[in-house]
């Protein structure tokens, strides 16, 4: 097996966590900006408003009522929210249960993206760090390939599936400085800022910002985000259906917007195909994450998820065929009991 189910309890317990943060994050949105009350007095009478800094830093001031006790709860209902890890407790609760934490480093970064509004914004948690999500989303512990040092997020532009605004102006590069650790973005030769943050004195950690790949293959800058990120290669393929999960720690839990598993399971088969044999060591992280998603919907009769999801990628022209199996037959020798027909017949 690779992958041991979580017991019942587990199960219940980030299923409560995830119904809880997000009725949270819908009722609660001005916890998540940066920026504080204030009364002001008016023609005698006083009343609340919200300062915080927009994408272009320039300050402003949210009405939010008139000085009475219920804008007053409010107010007060903000700060506490803020001094006391909303959320924390029911993580606790659901790691102790036995669901797999984010390390909170990473968990701080994710969390600051989320409370800027960078997943409403149509962003995407990929990576290892999706492959844990689906663990806790599926009721299961992952044997293999759920460590990693790198925190990989995606803007899938149109093709997010999720509901979102029209327009959501966020600052993506202002969440990352607020953290304060050292953070910097990698410039390119040419001195445009590039898809990638690094800490020079914490060179393990790493953080990419992917998209689709255009056509001149240059890095793709999005204004109203404040962020550049990096075209790869059939990345489009993994962003066109999205769900929803929860990322948590013992400070907190936060949404995040995630690719489909089973789409997750099949890029990597593809993006093993595109490696070059001097990456196999992260090509084998690939395959093992594949062969985990895919055993558990085999395992649980649920071939068609996978067939639909093979048949889509293998059907876009004979770039992605080749590569998809290149992928497959990876995965086969890694796990041959993966060789069932109905999830691969084209």
């Amino acid at each position: 097996m690779r992958y041991q189910s979580l017991s019942l309890a587990a199960q219940t317990a980030y299923a409560e966590l995830f119904s809880q943060v997000q009725i949270f994050e819908t009722t609660n949105a001005l916890a998540g900006l940066v920026g504080k009350f204030h009364k002001r007095q008016i023609k005698q009478r006083e009343y609340w408003y919200f300062a915080y800094r927009d994408i272009d830093q320039k300050l402003r001031m949210a009405y939010v009522g008139p000085d009475n006790d219920r804008v007053q709860a409010l107010v007060n209902r903000f700060e506490t929210i803020r001094e006391k890890k909303p959320l924390a407790p029911q993580a606790q609760i659901a790691i102790a249960a036995g669901c797999a934490p984010v390390a909170p480093k990473h968990f701080r970064i994710i969390k600051r993206l989320a409370e800027y509004g960078f997943f409403r914004a149509g962003g995407i948690l990929i990576g290892t760090h999706a492959f844990l999500a689906y663990g806790n989303m599926l009721g299961l512990r992952w044997r293999d390939g759920s460590a990693t040092l790198d925190v990989d997020f995606a803007h899938a532009g149109t093709n997010i599936s999720v509901a979102l605004p029209a327009k959501l102006d966020i600052d993506v590069h202002g969440a990352l400085e607020s953290l304060e650790m050292g953070l910097l973005p990698i410039r390119e030769f040419n001195g445009k800022t590039g898809a990638q943050y690094r800490n020079p004195k914490d060179r393990e950690l790493r953080l990419d910002f992917l998209t689709s790949m255009t056509r001149s293959g240059d890095p793709v800058t999005l204004p109203n985000l404040r962020l550049t990120l990096q075209p790869l290669k059939f990345m489009e393929y993994s962003l066109e259906k999205t769900t929803q999960g929860s990322v948590f720690s013992n400070l907190g839990a936060c949404v995040i917007n995630l690719p489909a598993p089973e789409r997750f399971a099949i890029h990597k088969l593809i993006v093993h195909g595109e490696r070059p044999i001097s990456e196999r060591v992260k090509a084998i992280k690939d395959i093992l994450q594949a062969a985990s998603i895919v055993s558990y919907f085999l395992e649980n009769g649920q071939a068609e998820i996978i067939n639909s999801a093979w048949c889509d990628a293998i059907n876009r022209g004979p770039g992605w065929r080749a590569r998809a199996q290149e992928g497959k037959k990876a995965l086969l020798q890694l796990a041959p009991e993966l060789s069932v027909p109905e999830a691969w017949k084209e």
